[in-house]
């Protein structure tokens, strides 16, 4: 573990992270798979910050108690999956939390000549926020306690020629499970989304709007997820599943629905338009608005003339 700051830690191998946590060295140098009963935070841990230079898949079956990664918590008694990628942040826990279930984690050497290692950005999980973790119904809950099951059998096995390539279907069996069951957790909070939606629509509506609004530039998506309270990517999933667009596609939609109105019912030049919506170039926006509805916004004007 090498100490980086005088609050952040760093572990730089699986290894060094089970010898850390006084577990057994791991089956493959590249894998570790650990059961929650058994581990035991040092109280010289405990409030201390560190970051793995590997993944971490956390299945906890049940929980109570708090942890926090970064500056958020998660906190949920039916428990779970939470997922990190490496470098972020994480807080080891007190004592007073626990859990049953267990963590997984893998080095990206381990699927880096494999179609996973090109195609693991497109879980959008890894980069949610942890208070965005993966509720799981018990039905769900068997079958992903059966693929950490089949998962920790295979690394009981000697290791072969064919190990690295059965780890690595397993794990990403299990992010294909997980990808379905945020899906179906999207649709079934459909109200809860439904309202964040509107407050999404509420602000973009007012931050196109220089009267009401003292930012300038356009909208990005960072500062769309910041004013909601959640991360970049759980929003784009989350939009995309409920209404077929990422969330910078709802930003360009809104641009381009606030520009159809000024064309329409003010007399402002094109150039006065763009800036007014933000942008730096009117060449900026007369591009946007011919991608989005395949005529310029003079075309779109002179069509109510």
């Amino acid at each position: 573990m090498k100490k980086v700051s005088s609050e952040l830690y760093t572990f730089n191998s699986i290894s060094e992270l089970m010898r850390h946590g006084e577990h057994p060295a791991p089956l493959h140098p590249l894998v570790a798979l650990i059961n929650y009963e058994h581990t035991k935070v040092p109280l010289a841990d405990v409030g201390k910050k560190y970051s793995l230079n590997f993944y971490k898949i956390s299945f906890k079956t049940s929980f109570s108690g708090q942890v926090k990664y970064g500056q958020g918590y998660y906190d949920f008694e039916e428990g779970g999956l939470a997922f990190l990628a490496p470098n972020q942040i994480v807080t080891v826990p007190g004592e007073e939390d626990s859990y049953d279930g267990y963590a997984l984690y893998f080095h990206p050497d381990l699927i880096r000549n494999y179609t996973l290692g090109n195609t693991i950005h497109k879980y959008g999980f890894f980069s949610y926020a942890v208070s965005e973790a993966l509720y799981l119904s018990d039905k769900e809950k068997t079958v992903i306690g059966s693929l950490f099951a089949t998962i920790a059998a295979e690394l009981d096995n000697n290791i072969d020629h064919f190990s690295q390539d059965v780890l690595v279907s397993q794990i990403e069996l299990l992010l294909n499970y997980s990808n379905r069951y945020y899906n179906r957790q999207f649709i079934t909070r459909k109200t809860v989304y439904s309202d964040l939606i509107s407050k999404m629509d509420a602000y973009l509506s007012d931050r196109l709007d220089p009267h009401k609004s003292a930012l300038t530039g356009i909208p990005s998506v960072q500062e769309l997820a910041d004013h909601l309270n959640v991360s970049p990517r759980y929003l784009t999933d989350m939009l995309k599943s409920l209404t077929g667009l990422s969330a910078q596609q709802q930003i360009h939609h809104h641009i381009i629905e606030k520009a159809k109105y000024i064309l329409s019912h003010t007399s402002l030049s094109i150039a006065e338009i763009a800036y007014e919506l933000g942008f730096e170039h009117p060449q900026s926006f007369n591009k946007l608005f011919r991608q989005k509805t395949n005529m310029t916004p003079l075309e779109f004007r002179q069509s109510f003339v």
